[in-house]
């Protein structure tokens, strides 16, 4: 019994640790290149605390266990809208700007119904897999295009909205511009953080499947709830804690990213690598979830470009119902 429970508790501390470093690292990498925090919330925080759900899915996929391959995916995206969102929010209030909800809001919503859709009338076969892959590089580089356009809008003073304003009237939450000394370092230090969340979600994954197994779980409902909530621990983690930094941008584009990424980039690996149906169980409810999470959350974020503490603790209450009603 110890064997099981010291992978989970340990797994546990390797996320605290990390997910710190990682948002550390991203914040100063954005100052460096003069990027905006939403885009490296997107890409580099929101893909790499991904990577636990890409090394899970892909694998599961690989040994025959679609069950946990496309709940952990699914699963995921829902706990990170009512579970991590909803905490970080009840923490401090996430502050988001209109353009993360025009474009990347937008997409999530949509990638979601397309996944939801497609599963339905056909398997994730290799073919579809390779188009998930071609569609994220596309939205990175035009998310990655658009984020420059509008930063060098800001500092010419040609854009000023909300998001900004609250930068300016809070000097917590900006980020000091400093682009003379290494990038090496918040390279490293981002680097280093992404390492232990891998190896924090490993960890405490390979143990709470472990003990749920032993219960007699159906692998669905593993990989939906514990598999899922378990490989989100780094979203978790790092958007508290950029969400207590008063990091809003990075905190919802962790989210959003990973939720994207999730979707086509975990999604299409995981066709490519091992092509499988989705389980019915998914395609009939939890998938109908997903796009209805992801709708609410782009619902709440525009009342006042923000997710306020009342909207954080309904997202939560939402959280605890779906995992009632889908538990044996």
């Amino acid at each position: 019994m110890f064997d099981t429970w010291l992978p989970l508790f340990g797994g546990l501390a390797l996320l605290v640790v990390g997910g710190d470093l990682l948002v550390r690292g991203a914040v100063q990498i954005a100052s460096r290149f003069g990027v905006s925090p939403l885009i490296v919330g997107l890409t580099l925080v929101g893909f790499g605390t991904s990577t636990p759900e890409l090394v899970t899915s892909v694998q599961a996929a690989r040994i025959g266990a679609p069950g946990i391959a496309f709940g952990n995916i699914v699963g995921s995206n829902i706990a990170n809208v009512l579970l991590i969102v909803g905490a970080s929010a009840i923490l401090y209030p996430i502050v988001v700007t209109s353009s993360a909800l025009k474009r990347d809001g937008v997409v999530m919503v949509a990638v979601s119904a397309a996944f939801a859709a497609l599963s339905t009338v056909m398997e994730m076969g290799r073919w579809l897999g390779a188009i998930f892959i071609l569609a994220l590089i596309f939205y990175v580089y035009t998310a990655f295009r658009q984020e420059r356009q509008v930063q060098r809008a800001v500092d010419h003073g040609a854009v000023y909205d909300k998001a900004t304003a609250l930068q300016a009237a809070d000097p917590g939450t900006a980020i000091a511009a400093n682009k003379t000394q290494s990038i090496l370092l918040p390279i490293m230090i981002a680097v280093a953080g992404l390492v232990l969340l891998v190896a924090g979600g490993t960890f405490l994954v390979d143990g709470a499947v472990t003990v749920a197994q032993s219960f007699g779980i159906s692998e669905t409902v593993i990989g939906l709830t514990i598999v899922a909530v378990g490989t989100s621990l780094p979203e978790f983690v790092t958007s508290v804690l950029a969400a207590v930094r008063r990091l809003g941008d990075v905190a919802f584009g962790n989210i959003v990213g990973s939720n994207i990424y999730n979707i086509l980039g975990i999604g299409g690996a995981t066709a490519l690598i091992a092509p499988s149906a989705v389980p019915s169980e998914i395609l009939n409810f939890d998938n109908l979830v997903m796009i209805g999470v992801s709708a609410l959350l782009i619902a709440f974020a525009w009342t006042g470009l923000k997710i306020a503490r009342w909207e954080g603790g309904a997202l939560l209450l939402g959280y605890m119902a779906y995992v009632f009603v889908i538990w044996p």
